[in-house]
């Protein structure tokens, strides 16, 4: 805007300008921001460090199994000097733990074809082939470390060919390491495949997706999940498509997600995250003065102090709490205001005010929020900011394929390792 714009402004524009400019900058409190984006208090008045007053301590947890136990018992009493028989009965007093790791080294198996001659008719017989012997020289659990240390820890091929050196004592190319990771990828292609046909059963879906590079353009991770499946997707486009051709059809009873358009209208009815309302909100409360934002905020700590105890009441009084609610929240939308902000809130809130409360009608199956989306999207986030992104799309469909048989799994406690190395050496 330059000087002539500025003179033909009322002066009622003009200060609301300057109260515009002097708003402050969004937070990851006060906005979808991620918390790496927010400045760093000054270090004096940052909170100091350490366990709370009040924290109950933890200890580590004693093994129940040890390799060896070593009972260390007095001989002499400090007392008189008389001897201490080892028939003498002894209680532990305390116990103490010593942990290392034993030394990792390749175990190398080389197999040998011979030749025979046979002596009946002077032939030379040479052994088939041994299936050993056939494909990749490396075994299932070199494929299983170097996919989670590429694709959980987000290591570079060539901080993974420093790794694997390090560590092991192999000495791989990155072009043998792309290969071996990529005969990797194909064992998820199954489990993937059976995720998604779980996922377009589900009654309750969630979705939420995040921006990666690839093939050095801007695409998108995406990601679905219900109570029984984890699906991950790479793609090209933000689009609505995505979601038609992962649901192929289905229409879920409820979906979850934030207010983008390409989310919308996938299932019967849309629970809005109101965590990122929630956010929102709080910006305003910090920039006006305006009331209506501080109602606001009251009304959403009535809904998620609810959502912690959802389960504990009938459907008849969930009902009852709701028509409150509703109620409640209709007092404020209609509430009038000279902030602009507290408009556009009032207008954002009321488009989706019929998605903000479907939580309460499935008690426990369905979250307030889509914060479990954001939490299986943030690999994926801490992955491009590492490695910034993957060169080859196949790449990118791979780590996906991965990501959605590991964290399905994890849904009934495997872990991550133990969940690759199965699924690499089936």
């Amino acid at each position: 805007m330059g000087r002539s714009d500025l003179e033909r402004l009322s002066r009622k524009e003009l200060i609301e300008l300057v109260l515009r400019m002097q708003r402050p900058t969004k937070t990851s409190r006060t906005s979808s921001k991620p918390p790496a984006t927010d400045r760093k208090e000054r270090r004096e008045q940052a909170k100091p460090g350490g366990a709370k007053p009040g924290h109950e301590g933890h200890s580590r947890v004693m093994s129940e199994d040890p390799d060896t136990v070593v009972a260390h018992r007095p001989d002499r009493c400090a007392c008189c000097g008389g001897g201490l028989h080892e028939d003498l009965p002894a209680e532990a007093v305390s116990v103490s733990e010593r942990i290392e790791l034993p030394e990792v080294a390749p175990v190398v198996t080389q197999h040998q074809r011979l030749a025979v001659q046979c002596p009946t008719c002077g032939a030379r017989v040479i052994a088939p082939v041994p299936e050993a012997a056939r494909g990749t020289p490396f075994g299932p659990r070199l494929h299983a470390v170097a996919t989670y240390l590429k694709t959980f820890q987000a290591l570079s091929y060539e901080r993974l060919q420093a790794a694997l050196s390090d560590l092991f004592g192999l000495t791989l190319s990155q072009g043998g390491l792309m290969n071996l990771l990529q005969r990797a990828q194909k064992c998820f292609r199954s489990g993937r495949d059976e995720a998604v046909s779980t996922l377009r059963q589900a009654t309750v879906v969630a979705s939420d997706e995040t921006g990666v590079r690839i093939e050095g353009s801007n695409a998108y991770h995406w990601v679905f999940h219900s109570a029984q499946a984890v699906v991950h997707t790479a793609s090209p486009t933000r689009g609505a498509i995505v979601v038609r051709e992962m649901m192929d059809g289905h229409r879920p009873a409820v979906w979850i997600s934030d207010r983008y358009t390409a989310q919308q209208g996938h299932a019967a009815a849309h629970q809005t995250c109101l965590a990122h309302l929630a956010r929102d909100v709080a910006y305003a409360v910090e920039t006006s003065d305006d009331p209506v934002p501080w109602r606001l905020q009251l009304w959403l700590r009535s809904v998620f102090g609810l959502a912690e105890h959802v389960t504990d009441f009938a459907i008849s009084t969930l009902a009852a709490k709701r028509r409150t609610l509703d109620r409640q929240l209709s007092a404020i939308l209609a509430t009038r205001s000279s902030c602009d902000l507290t408009r556009d809130l009032q207008a954002k809130i009321g488009r989706a005010r019929h998605q903000l409360l479907i939580f309460l009608a499935y008690p426990g199956a369905v979250e307030p929020t889509n914060n479990g989306s954001e939490r299986l999207l943030r690999p994926s986030v801490i992955q491009r900011k590492v490695t910034n992104g993957y060169r080859a799309m196949w790449a990118a469909e791979g780590e996906a394929a991965i990501r959605t048989v590991v964290d399905t799994a994890r849904l009934t406690g495997s872990s991550s390792f133990g969940t690759i190395l199965k699924t690499v050496g089936a």
